[in-house]
C-alpha cells in the first residue's frame, strides 16, 4: 500500500497543505514545531481513528476552525481509493471514500499504518490504559469490525457505571438491584469478545516480537507478553506496578486464569460471569465496575522480569520500537492490500548508532516507509530517498537526494 497524496485543510498548523509522497522512503524534515509530525498524525488518523498524541480529536483542528480536513489518495497496485475525513471540533466526524459517506469506522479497512513515535515509550513506562490503547488500535487495524465492538463495550460500560453509582447514591443493595443483571448480560457479551481478540492478538504478536526485539537490541533478552486479566482474579487497574510472573505486589499468586490456546468462548464468559459476582458488594460500594476488559493489563517482560519498573532506558525503547515493527509484520502477513505505510515520527534522534543501523535494515524493504526528523543526518542514508522540507506549516521543497 502506498500514500500517493495527503491533502490538508484547517488541519493542526496547517491552513491548506499538499504533498506528494513516492513509493520507499519519504523523510519529512523540519525544526521542532514546524508541522512534520502533524502530517504523519494525518496520515495515521485514517488507519487509527485517532491521534498518537492527543486522545480527542478538537486539538486537530486549526484554531479558529469549526472542522478539519483530510484527504489521502492510497495505490494498491493499480487500484487507487480516496479516502477523506473531516474532524468536527464538536459532534461526531465525517468520512468518504472515493467521494461516497461512510461510517468513519470503515475508514481502517481501506488504510492500514503503523505509527511509531517517541510517545510510545509510555506504552511499556505508563499505566494500563496506554498498553490496552496499543492492543486495541492494532485489533481494529486486524480486524475492522473491532471498532465497533470496542464502541459498545464503552457504552455499556458507561451504563452499567451510571446504574452504579445511582444505586450507591440511594443505598440500594443485592437482590434489589435487579436492572443491573440485563448490563452484565451484556457486558459479559461484548467483554469476552474484546479478551479473547487480545488474547489471540498476545498470542499472534509473540514470535514477530522476539523477532523484532533481538534486529533492534542485537541480543536476545527473552521478551515476552501477555496479559493480566481482571476476571482471573488480577486487579491491573490497582495494582501500583505489573509484577513479576507468578506474583502480584501483595506477594501471592498471580493468577491470570486463561491462556490464548483454551481460550474459548463459554469457559471466558463462565469466568466472567463469575468474577462479577465475586465483585459484586465492591461494586456496589465504590460504584463503578471492576470486572472486564477496560481493567485489564497487557504485562511486557524482558529477561523474565516486567520492562516497567525493571528494563533500561535502552531495553524500554526496543521494546515499545519492537512492539510496533511487530504489528507491521503481523499486518504485512496477513493483509490483501500489500506492506502498511510504516511512520516513524522523530525517532532516529533518540537512538544510537548501532540502533539507527539496525533500524534502518529492518524497514528499508517495506512498500513505503514515512519518517519525520528534526535533524536530516539523523536519518541513516539508506532511507533518505526523498527529502520534503517543512517550514511553519507550509510544503517549502521537496526533492530526491543524487
Amino acid at each position: 500500500m502506498i500514500v500517493e497524496q495527503l491533502s490538508l485543510v484547517d488541519f493542526r498548523n496547517y491552513a491548506v497543505a499538499d504533498v506528494a509522497l513516492a513509493p520507499g522512503a519519504n523523510v519529512f524534515v523540519g525544526r521542532n514545531g514546524q508541522g512534520k509530525t502533524n502530517l504523519a498524525e494525518a496520515i495515521g488518523f485514517f488507519a487509527m481513528l485517532g491521534s498518537h498524541r492527543v486522545s480527542q480529536d478538537a486539538p486537530m483542528v486549526r484554531d479558529g476552525a469549526d472542522a478539519a480536513i483530510v484527504r489521502m489518495r492510497l495505490a494498491y497496485g493499480e487500484r487507487r481509493v480516496q479516502l477523506e475525513a473531516q474532524l468536527n471540533r464538536t459532534g461526531s466526524n465525517k468520512a468518504r471514500v472515493n467521494g461516497s459517506p461512510v461510517k468513519t469506522a470503515e475508514l481502517p479497512r481501506y488504510a492500514q499504518v503503523v505509527l511509531f513515535a517517541p510517545e510510545d515509550l509510555q506504552i511499556v513506562r505508563s499505566d494500563p490504559s496506554a498498553r490496552r490503547r496499543f492492543a486495541d488500535q492494532l485489533l481494529i487495524q486486524r480486524a475492522p469490525r473491532m471498532a465497533g465492538v470496542l464502541a459498545d463495550y464503552d457504552r455499556v460500560l458507561k451504563q452499567r457505571n451510571a446504574l452504579l453509582k445511582s444505586a450507591r447514591a440511594r443505598g440500594i443493595r443485592g437482590d434489589a438491584l435487579s436492572t443491573l443483571e440485563v448490563w452484565d448480560d451484556k457486558l459479559v457479551q461484548l467483554g469476552t469478545e474484546v479478551i479473547r481478540a487480545r488474547l489471540a492478538l498476545a498470542d499472534d504478536l509473540t514470535a514477530p516480537l522476539t523477532d523484532a526485539y533481538a534486529a533492534i537490541a542485537g541480543a536476545d533478552h527473552r521478551p515476552e507478553l501477555e496479559w493480566m486479566l481482571s476476571i482471573g482474579g488480577s486487579d491491573p487497574e490497582d495494582d501500583a506496578d505489573a509484577a513479576p510472573r507468578g506474583e502480584n505486589p501483595a506477594g501471592g499468586a498471580q493468577d491470570a486464569g486463561i491462556r490464548p490456546a483454551r481460550a474459548g468462548r463459554e469457559e471466558v464468559q463462565a469466568q466472567f460471569r463469575a468474577a462479577l459476582g465475586a465483585k459484586r458488594a465492591s461494586e456496589l460500594d465504590r460504584g463503578i465496575t471492576l470486572v472486564g476488559p477496560h481493567r485489564d493489563d497487557l504485562v511486557l517482560r524482558v529477561r523474565g522480569l516486567p520492562v516497567k519498573g525493571y528494563a533500561s532506558h535502552g531495553e524500554s525503547w526496543s521494546v515499545a520500537l519492537a512492539l510496533r515493527l511487530a504489528s507491521a509484520e503481523l499486518l504485512r502477513a496477513q493483509s490483501q492490500l500489500g506492506d502498511p505505510v510504516l511512520i516513524l515520527d522523530d525517532v532516529f534522534a533518540e537512538l544510537d548508532a548501532d540502533r539507527r543501523a539496525r533500524l534502518a535494515a529492518l524497514v528499508e524493504g517495506y512498500e513505503q516507509v514515512v519518517v519525520t526528523a528534526a535533524v536530516e543526518d539523523d536519518v541513516p542514508s539508506a532511507l533518505r530517498a526523498r527529502t520534503v522540507r517543512v517550514v511553519a506549516g507550509a510544503i517549502v521543497t521537496e526533492g530526491r537526494d543524487a
